[in-house]
């Protein structure tokens, strides 16, 4: 389980996110975290947050993006909304490094969300061209956080046939959909 200081990082889209709020700390009201992208970073797919509004305040650099079909380019002291059930993708285009405050509303379980993704990148169980887990993994993910992320595509209900018809065999093949990120891993341990 993650807490507000702890800090998730991905190799392979080179994402930062130094966590400053979780829902334990708000009620379940705010997750919020510094994001940090290195020149060339990307999220790892176009995705939607069905129930959460995200908002990313552009403190450095410059953000890319798209939010429901349409670009975007912000600085500092922009902030870019994303409203819940829009789908979304951004990526650091500059030649510094971009710095953003994000905050998804309501929190859920986003953290859980961002702790497994950055966890499996960590421990090298993704795709080292797209930063995304098989097939098998993805899918027993996103069947355990549907509140929090689906992808833009393909359609909402071919991938719950698709995922729920992986997440089965992701099992047996001993995927799980929660994955720790190696400091927590740390920290139970002891």
């Amino acid at each position: 389980m993650v807490k507000s200081g702890d800090v998730l990082e991905h190799p392979v889209t080179r994402e930062k996110i130094i966590i400053r709020k979780t829902a334990h700390d708000t009620g379940g009201e705010l997750f919020q975290g510094d994001l940090y992208l290195q020149p060339g970073a990307f999220v790892a797919a176009e995705h939607i947050h069905p129930l959460q509004e995200e908002r990313f305040a552009v403190i450095a650099g410059t953000l890319r993006g798209r939010v429901a079909g349409k670009e975007f380019a912000s600085g500092p002291g922009e902030t870019v909304v994303v409203p819940r059930g829009a789908p979304h993708v951004w990526w650091n285009a500059g030649d510094e490094e971009l710095h953003c405050l994000v905050d998804l509303r309501p929190a859920l379980r986003i953290e859980g969300f961002f702790e497994s993704f950055f966890g499996l990148a960590q421990d090298g169980k993704v795709n080292p061209k797209t930063g995304l887990p098989n097939l098998f993994q993805m899918a027993l993910v996103m069947r355990t956080f549907p509140d929090e992320l689906i992808l833009a595509r393909p359609p909402r209900i071919v991938q719950t046939l698709l995922f729920g018809a992986l997440a089965p065999i992701g099992r047996l093949l001993g995927y799980t959909g929660e994955y720790a990120y190696p400091h927590s891993r740390q920290t139970h341990a002891r």
